[in-house]
């Protein structure tokens, strides 16, 4: 049976103006390349140095989760979807490890499944802090899937101080 939460990550029916799906092994020295190709793809619409943080930061916390409790550190490989549209990023995290058996518990903060790895069960909290919508999919056995949104602020302010130079 799979697990959903009641997240309801997506930009809607609107076509994305550019994707990018990366697909890499489950090692924790890919966390920080994840992190920067994400943030390579969104720049190209110009959002904040603090957007691109943000989302870089949800990135880090979504394949650190895959890497440490989907694959416990086994073989394995992470997919990341990225689709841009003009205000917004969406992004997929998927792994097919060994999935979340209690979702709503899994994003209690400071809930950790390894608690002899001093993980301090933060992840999903710092994801929804930094992004505007975040979805959690699992069935155990099978994998999970993250998706988180992001609406870029800053580039409605600059389209708002634009139009008042006019």
């Amino acid at each position: 049976m799979m697990a959903k939460d009641n997240g309801t990550a997506s930009a809607g029916k609107k076509k994305p103006i550019n994707e990018m799906t990366l697909i890499f092994p489950a090692l924790s020295r890919n966390e920080s390349f994840a992190r920067v190709v994400a943030a390579s793809f969104i720049s190209q619409l110009d959002p904040s140095i603090e957007e691109l943080a943000d989302v870089r930061t949800a990135v880090s916390e979504a394949v650190t989760n895959a890497i440490i409790h989907g694959y416990e550190d086994k073989a394995g490989n992470i997919k990341m979807i990225c689709l841009l549209y003009d205000d917004s990023v969406e992004i997929t995290v998927i792994d097919e490890g060994k999935g979340i058996e209690n979702i709503e518990l899994a994003r209690q903060p400071l809930y950790t499944s390894k608690p002899d790895m001093e993980r301090s069960g933060m992840g999903f909290t710092v994801m929804e802090t930094f992004m505007d919508e975040v979805k959690v999919e699992s069935e155990v056995g099978k994998g999970t899937k993250v998706t988180m949104l992001k609406y870029f602020k800053s580039l409605k302010d600059k389209e708002r101080r634009a139009k008042n130079d006019k």
